[in-house]
């Protein structure tokens, strides 16, 4: 079987392409602290790869606070994450190196994140908008991940088959989303640990991928398939 291009690379944003989870990690701490709790280390990890909505749940859940207030605490914990992202965001390792790969070699992208439009607009500052043809951010979509939505909606905007696409996620819920969206995944767990699991590629950092081993991605996938 010939090497074939994927039709689109589908890169997560938060642990996928940059270190931003100890962003979060800071806000959110300092969130639970001004409600006057501690977030705990296993409310904390259950957000990761999240929706805002979901994470806020976790949080009052953690809290013992059932009935405290969402809006207040989303509206804060933005504009808190906006002045950390401002500062600057950390690549990944080798992630900086295979989105300019990708690009270079003419392929689609898009970035498919849990996070808000209004964070990835500036988070897009230091990974670069130009780098995107799509963005599908969390609050664009009805279902966040773990459901397929963002990934088939972002293959539906580039106008590809999301069957022909490789994604690349660091979560559980975002390699559920993935997985489940039919495109091919390439997995490189950062705060949280991944078990293996059928049609998942699991690596240890990006570090030395480019876009023939994505290519290899796809075809390894078809040559697992059963017959028909």
């Amino acid at each position: 079987m010939n090497t074939r291009q994927p039709a689109a690379v589908l890169f997560d944003m938060d642990g996928t392409l940059v270190d931003s989870e100890k962003v979060w990690d800071i806000a959110l701490r300092e969130l639970a602290v001004r409600a006057g709790g501690t977030l705990s280390d296993a409310g904390r990890k259950a957000m990761i790869g999240t929706s805002m909505a979901v994470s806020m749940q976790i949080m009052r859940d953690d809290l013992g606070q059932p009935d405290r207030p969402e809006p207040p605490d989303v509206a804060w914990l933005v504009a808190r994450v906006l002045e950390l992202f401002a500062e600057g965001l950390v690549w990944r390792p080798g992630a900086c190196e295979l989105l300019h790969a990708v690009r270079m070699a003419g392929l689609p992208t898009a970035l498919v994140t849990s996070t808000g439009r209004a964070l990835v607009d500036v988070a897009l500052k230091t990974i670069g908008a130009e780098n995107f043809d799509v963005v599908v951010c969390g609050d664009d979509v009805r279902m966040p991940k773990p459901d397929p939505e963002p990934y088939r909606t972002a293959a539906t905007l580039l106008r590809v088959p999301i069957e022909d696409c490789v994604a690349i996620e660091d979560s559980p819920t975002g390699v559920a989303s993935a997985l489940a969206s039919g495109a091919a995944v390439l997995a490189v767990p950062a705060e949280l640990e991944l078990p293996p699991t059928d049609g998942v590629h699991l690596r240890t950092s990006l570090v030395g991928v480019d876009p023939a081993y994505l290519a290899n991605l796809l075809v390894s996938r078809e040559l697992l398939r059963p017959e028909r």
